[in-house]
């Protein structure tokens, strides 16, 4: 179990780092005027500045589940028992089920590579997933009075990290990279070269000549798909969270003296579009390292024998 705890802390440090980005992307002032009501804006709002660094409401949050899941992990593997109880035995649980359930789907040479990644990225979303449904988060900060006296947030302290397109694309960016470095070691360059344009199948005479112009037209295309892949799964996972705050945020305005009540159905769809959104990210960034490591169509472990 302690083994996993180290890769866990660099690949959660750097998804830490890369939450920053969203502060530059960020550019309304804090004191803009009041939004429309009961809308979410796309853009994180800026909660002050240091120095030319923008910290957003985003960032806290992110930085905030960050750090609980580093703490939480230290405390939990500071004293390894031999019969795990309390928060070992849930750590390892979740830990031991992440890795049979990887092992099952992209082999045992394979995860033992990349697991600290795909756990990390599973934990990481689903808690910050969870974490932007807690009461508090969108409904605390600065705002103002309507005509009626209702107070109205124009500017929330807490918001739901993934919520924001910036941190999306970074995890999606940091997973592009270690996908580079895993496809060169499984393939080498010129191993990935022929994977991506080289033909397949046994041809001979006029039709291998056919059949290598049309993988090389092919191996472009492929290419093509691949550079959309982090803008694909950035738009995945921030899409689907964005519209659970705007489906949150409109049902606690369709009856006002009820709006304690009836979005509390959705609370728990949420709960389940959270989980399902963590683990859609992990099984696709998993099978892309599968389809690319692999050797032999339906192996996944063919190439490291």
């Amino acid at each position: 179990m302690p083994r996993y705890f180290s890769p866990l802390i660099l690949i959660a440090l750097a998804l830490f780092a890369f939450g920053g980005f969203s502060a530059f992307a960020a550019t309304e002032p804090a004191n803009e005027p009041a939004k429309e009501e009961h809308s979410i804006p796309l853009k994180p709002d800026v909660l002050f500045h240091v120095g030319q660094f923008a910290v957003t409401n985003s960032m806290v949050v992110t930085w905030f589940v960050a750090a609980g899941i580093l703490v939480f992990a230290r405390l939990a593997t500071r004293k390894i028992k031999s019969v795990p109880s309390g928060a070992q035995n849930f750590w390892e649980w979740l830990v031991e089920s992440l890795y049979n359930f990887l092992e099952n789907m992209i082999g045992r040479q394979l995860v033992k590579k990349t697991f600290w990644f795909f756990a990390t990225i599973f934990i990481f979303i689903l808690f910050l997933n969870w974490f932007g449904l807690l009461p508090g988060v969108g409904t605390i900060g600065w705002g103002h009075h309507d005509a009626t006296g209702a107070f109205h947030i124009d500017r929330p302290l807490l918001r739901g990290a993934n919520a924001n397109l910036n941190l999306t694309f970074a995890m999606a960016s940091v997973f592009f990279v270690c996908w580079i470095v895993w496809a060169i070691q499984a393939n080498g360059i010129g191993g990935l070269i022929m994977h991506l344009f080289g033909p397949k199948g046994e041809t001979s005479g006029f039709l291998k000549i056919l059949m290598i112009f049309i993988f090389f037209i092919v191996g472009w295309l492929e290419i093509v798909s691949i550079l959309f892949r982090p803008i694909s799964l950035s738009f995945r996972l921030f899409g689907n969270i964005y519209a659970g705050e705007i489906m949150l945020e409109s049902m606690s305005h369709v009856v006002p003296s009820l709006a304690w009540l009836i979005p509390i159905p959705f609370y728990f769809l949420e709960l389940l579009v959270g989980f399902v959104q963590a683990l859609v990210f992990m099984l696709l960034t998993a099978v892309f390292t599968l389809l690319i490591a692999q050797h032999e169509p339906g192996h996944g472990e063919a190439a490291h024998h």
